[in-house]
């Protein structure tokens, strides 16, 4: 992994990182999220380095992990039963209501297993699945959204997104291929415009918040340049 980890904030028993875009939290060893992170603290440095929740491959945006066994059992069960905020922001493609005013609810149930394009409720058993947005800004062709999950299905924010009929900008499993070519070869965006950008969670008596106020780089300027 070439890019190095920026640790946002450090706890009893855990750190919050902030994961690039387009890099596996632990699938990829040597060049993953946690590679990198191991490699930054040193070997040896902690009792475990564990990541407590899931990001895809291509979010970008906080991810916590745990540094001890104690810790990663009580922050998993935070997470578990519900009681952790989790938000985005999620660049779609689109336009909804005027910018500060619309407010909506994404509750298609779902599989817990990922769709695809093609049917991004999933095969199988669905269950209920609730994501709530609010429309931040809009561009020429985008709409920028801050969103709150309060279930955790795989992908649910861009299965619902895409039963909306706004998939989230660069996404290679629920996207159009014609859009992403579009991106690619036109605009030299090859990201997904989805950002966890907020965590809040309490720990050991205290309420820990967590936020990233930016955009990534490359999501910022696609859209910037959408506006013109």
């Amino acid at each position: 992994m070439k890019e190095k980890i920026k640790i946002i904030e450090q706890g009893q028993g855990w750190i919050c990182a902030e994961k690039p875009g387009g890099i596996s939290v632990h699938n990829d060893p040597g060049r993953d999220m946690i590679s990198g992170l191991q490699k930054r603290l040193g070997p040896g440095s902690t009792e475990i380095l564990q990541p407590v929740h899931r990001l895809d491959k291509e979010t970008s945006g906080l991810l916590l992990v745990a540094t001890t066994r104690d810790t990663l059992t009580s922050l998993s069960d935070l997470f578990a039963g519900g009681t952790v905020t989790k938000r985005y922001k999620a660049l779609v493609h689109g336009h909804f209501d005027h910018p500060g005013q619309a407010r909506g609810t994404w509750d298609t149930p779902l599989t817990n297993s990922a769709g695809g394009r093609a049917d991004p409720r999933g095969q199988g058993k669905r269950i209920k699945a609730l994501t709530r947005y609010r429309v931040l800004d809009q561009s020429l062709h985008y709409t920028l959204l801050d969103i709150e999950l309060f279930t955790g299905r795989k992908h649910q924010i861009r299965r619902h997104a895409k039963l909306a009929g706004h998939p989230v900008v660069g996404d290679p499993r629920y996207g159009s291929p014609r859009a992403l070519e579009f991106l690619k070869t036109q605009k030299q965006f090859d990201a997904m415009g989805l950002h966890a950008c907020f965590l809040k969670f309490r720990d050991k008596g205290r309420t820990v918040t967590l936020e990233l106020q930016d955009l990534p780089p490359e999501v910022a300027r696609l859209f910037e340049e959408d506006k013109a």
